[in-house]
């Protein structure tokens, strides 16, 4: 409430986190057309004691985005496993078996995180950008395929991932990113040479 009267809340607002809203809260939200990004992994492992309340933030319709919060307080950037987590932490903590199905939990890391950042995507069709992420279908965590959305968000992993487009660009084929070698020897040495202008010892 505060937010608002200081004009904070709009359309072009993100809201991180969202792990204290109230449902008054959530309704003024969904009456400005914030949305709000969900980080359970973070959240679980910073202890921040309670769940986002997405069951208010969903009935104030309020668009609910997914994301890792980076690594300094996740450790990693798979969002396959974010998904997951988003899925059981709701379930769990509202003590509802029902709460964010597999099928919202990834329009949560498509199309309502790309509608968050006021981006077009999540979506194949004529005139939308050529962003795609092919999971391989013979990936174990893939196998039986009964429901491909469910095997998605449950069973999957960031190895299922085989190929990736971005802008038409394809970055990794095959799980081959030209490259890597010295992208992982690069990051490893930006890492360290941090810690050395810090002062800590590794």
């Amino acid at each position: 409430a505060l937010l608002d009267t200081a004009g904070c809340l709009n359309e072009r607002t993100v809201a991180a986190h969202g792990c204290w809203l109230s449902e008054d809260d959530c309704r003024l939200l969904g009456e400005r057309g914030v949305s709000v990004v969900h980080n359970p992994v973070s959240n679980m492992k910073l202890a921040t004691g309670r769940a986002m309340p997405y069951h208010w933030l969903r009935d104030h319709q309020v668009n609910v985005g997914l994301g890792t919060d980076g690594c300094s307080s996740n450790n990693n950037l798979d969002m396959l496993e974010e998904m997951k987590t988003a899925a059981l932490c709701q379930k769990f903590f509202w003590n509802s078996d029902t709460l964010l199905p597999a099928g919202e939990a990834l329009f949560m890391a498509t199309s309502w995180g790309a509608r968050a950042l006021g981006y077009q995507g999540g979506e194949i069709s004529e005139g939308m950008p050529a962003d795609l992420v092919l999971i391989s279908l013979s990936h174990p965590s893939m196998i039986p395929l009964h429901n491909p959305v469910s095997n998605i968000v449950y069973s999957a992993e960031g190895s299922a991932v085989d190929t990736v487009i971005c802008q038409g660009r394809i970055l990794m084929h095959n799980r081959y990113i030209p490259g890597e070698e010295e992208i992982v020897t690069g990051a490893s040495a930006s890492a360290q040479d941090l810690l050395s202008r810090a002062g800590v010892v590794a």
